[in-house]
């Protein structure tokens, strides 16, 4: 299993993000600043994912270090700052990819891939598609068809359809969802996430079928068939 080192000083992105790779068949370490970036890079690594500003120096910095000691594991930088000049240095400073906050989980997820691709031929498992029965996820392009027919989702409704289908058949909680989809686990008080299951209930509707999203009462939601 390949390991993604997480360098990030965010404590509720960090864990965000190592519940995600964890999730698409990652072995995920974290790490909130360069000292501890450092002694995690000295074990078996194949990628990093690199904030640039961090409590202890800066992110740039440090990978300029890495690279001048011969290192080239991949490194996709993760930031706020997406100006022509900022995405510059950061590739000057030895970076294979750049992707900027706020950012959607399955395009990060595909940089991780490609950036692996270009290093080696042995690849996560996680696929490109996702499926279930007959709703199709195409992960790239961000469509979702059910029964041949096009279905129009917002981006978070999108990442919640994608989430819940890679937990298909399993009751999911709203905790859950919050780190996974809205990256921030404090959110479940409000009613934001029900909205977005009954939007989303409507949008997979399929008339002459019980509604594939069900809500199971007092512990989170499922989907599959109604049981």
């Amino acid at each position: 299993m390949q390991r993604i080192l997480v360098v990030e000083d965010q404590r509720n992105l960090r864990r965000s993000i190592i519940a995600a790779l964890s999730e698409a068949g990652f072995d995920t370490v974290g790490a909130s600043t360069i000292g501890e970036a450092a002694e995690q890079l000295s074990t078996n690594v194949s990628a990093v994912i690199l904030d640039i500003m961090l409590p202890d120096g800066s992110g740039l910095d440090w990978l300029q270090d890495v690279r001048r000691a011969g290192k080239d594991v991949p490194v996709i930088l993760l930031t706020a700052r997406d100006s022509v000049l900022d995405r510059v240095a950061g590739l000057d400073s030895g970076a294979d990819d750049y992707i900027v906050k706020p950012f959607a989980v399955d395009e990060l997820l595909a940089r991780i891939r490609a950036v692996l691709r270009r290093r080696s031929s042995e690849l996560p498992k996680e696929p490109l598609m996702l499926e279930f029965e007959d709703i199709k996820l195409d992960l790239l392009e961000r469509t979702v068809v059910r029964n041949d027919q096009s279905i129009e989702l917002q981006q978070r409704q999108f990442e919640l359809l994608a989430f819940l289908v890679r937990h298909r058949n399993q009751i999911v909680t709203r905790e859950m969802i919050a780190v996974s989809v809205w990256k921030q686990p404090d959110a479940t008080w409000t009613n934001v996430i029900e909205v977005h299951i009954n939007q989303l209930r409507k949008k997979l509707e399929d008339p002459g079928k019980p509604p594939i999203l069900q809500t199971v009462r007092g512990k989170g939601y499922r989907l599959g068939d109604a049981r």
